[in-house]
């Protein structure tokens, strides 16, 4: 056999089953991956408990003063077009666009006064999500890993038949392992769920596998074909660990169950929204039921007539306004709908969700000649000095707001917050000890974070 691996794809089947893709990890066997992790061993000898993360990345930077934290009596060019509205957690404002939001409010916890000093997009990311500053402020790959790669390197021998950590992209802009290797990168489950023709990438086998098996597994009725066609050879025999440990995932249950989103009632699907950002939230949900520990899903490119790319909301890129009434309706319907769906199926204490961009937004709106528009429009700039983050689950307390920013949305003023804080807190969730030390490229001993405490308005 002369193929380097073994790529399986599902056909449509009559519960729209999953298809193969392309594999993401920068072009290596799944065994691979796995012998590079059981390298680094050394560093994961601690005991895990059964949590999870989800996270919701607002890639480009949303806009405090239109979602999270409005300033209604703040001057004109503050407060913007938006008014709040209550939610059912007495003195919660959030935006008149957030309806759905207001509902399950007693569910989340807004955090408003975290803040950094990076102002561009890839050393804001890398700042808010490593807990390290980094020295090149304009490198799109991290200089520190981000906490993702973090949690796949200690978490590496935790086997839940499924990966541990999974995302819709390779990286976040600024973001990736650094000194880990790209062993700790994500699985890679990009595309659209909402379409009949969602791929999951391949799991791709070492080349030395693909030679050894004595026909070539594809899933063209089913995974369980795949798994007969396994169990009826013998070369599982000559295989090591780590190829046994790829086909296990490639093929388990557990899997093939996480990843198909026909098995979910269309009510539910309905309920998350029928679009990109629903069914990727939906999606996020399936994995971390089924055992992953770290999910990253990247809600941008919404294709929304009036929405830009992603949430880098200046007025070059779009109108201010129009973005927001274009794209908050689905990304309300998409969280709130997760919250939601965590608590009904008892997973808050096991599941930690954040939604987070890598900075707010300037309180001043800017305007500007739009670059497609040809016409003045408001916008607002990238700010590090104030952003709001919102927390779900994780059996932390919610129903309540943390902080509190200036008069005009500037700077956090009450309860002045790191990232590191944030962090920290999640490290807790998961049980992990964030003094543990990597070494970096040049060898020197590097803890996770340098600093940070766990907020204890919710631990």
């Amino acid at each position: 056999m002369s193929n380097s691996s073994i790529q399986l794809a599902a056909t449509t089947s009559r519960r729209s089953f999953l298809q193969a893709g392309a594999l993401a990890l920068g072009g290596m066997g799944l065994g691979d991956l796995l012998r590079f992790r059981e390298q680094a061993r050394a560093a994961s000898k601690h005991a895990s408990p059964d949590t999870s993360v989800i996270l919701i990345w607002l890639q480009g930077g949303p806009s405090h003063m239109e979602t999270y934290d409005l300033k209604p009596d703040a001057p004109a060019d503050y407060r913007g077009e938006m008014l709040p509205i209550s939610t059912n957690v007495p003195g919660m404002d959030i935006c008149e666009l957030l309806p759905l939001h207001a509902k399950v409010a007693d569910k989340f916890t807004l955090i408003r006064s975290i803040s950094h000093g990076f102002a561009n997009h890839a050393a804001g990311a890398g700042r808010f999500l490593s807990g390290q500053k980094p020295k090149r402020l304009l490198d799109p790959l991290a200089q520190y890993p981000l906490i993702g790669p973090i949690v796949a390197r200690v978490r590496q021998d935790r086997n839940v038949g499924l990966p541990n950590y999974i995302g819709n992209q390779p990286r976040v802009y600024g973001g990736g392992s650094a000194y880990l290797g790209e062993s700790c990168l994500p699985f890679v489950v990009g595309g659209d769920p909402n379409l009949d023709s969602f791929k999951v990438p391949n799991l791709s086998l070492a080349p030395q596998l693909a030679g050894r098996l004595d026909d070539r597994l594809q899933l063209l009725e089913s995974f369980d074909n795949c798994r007969r066609d396994i169990e009826r050879t013998d070369s599982m025999d000559s295989l090591d660990k780590f190829n046994r440990k790829a086909v296990d995932l490639l093929t388990s249950d557990r899997a093939l169950k996480a990843f198909d989103l026909s098995l979910e009632d269309e009510k539910t699907r309905q309920r998350y929204g029928r679009h990109k950002w629903g069914q990727r939230a939906l999606l996020a949900r399936r994995l971390v039921e089924a055992g992953a520990s770290f999910v990253t899903m990247q809600m941008q490119n919404p294709v929304i007539p009036g929405a830009i790319g992603n949430w880098d909301i200046h007025a070059v890129n779009g109108h201010l306004f129009v973005d927001a009434r274009a794209r908050l309706p689905a990304f309300d319907r998409a969280v709130s709908a997760l919250i939601e769906d965590i608590y009904q199926r008892g997973l808050d204490k096991k599941v930690m969700l954040i939604v987070s961009g890598e900075f707010g937004r300037s309180p001043r709106i800017n305007p500007q000649k739009g670059t497609g528009s040809k016409v003045m429009q408001p916008g607002r700039d990238h700010w590090p000095g104030a952003m709001s983050v919102l927390v779900s689950g994780g059996g932390m307390r919610m129903g309540q707001v943390i902080g509190s920013t200036t008069d005009k949305g500037a700077y956090a003023k009450d309860r002045k917050l790191d990232p590191n804080d944030l962090l920290s807190t999640v490290y807790r969730h998961l049980g992990i000890d964030q003094n543990i030390p990597f070494a970096d490229l040049s060898g020197r001993p590097t803890t996770i974070l340098p600093y940070g405490t766990p907020i204890r308005e919710l631990v």
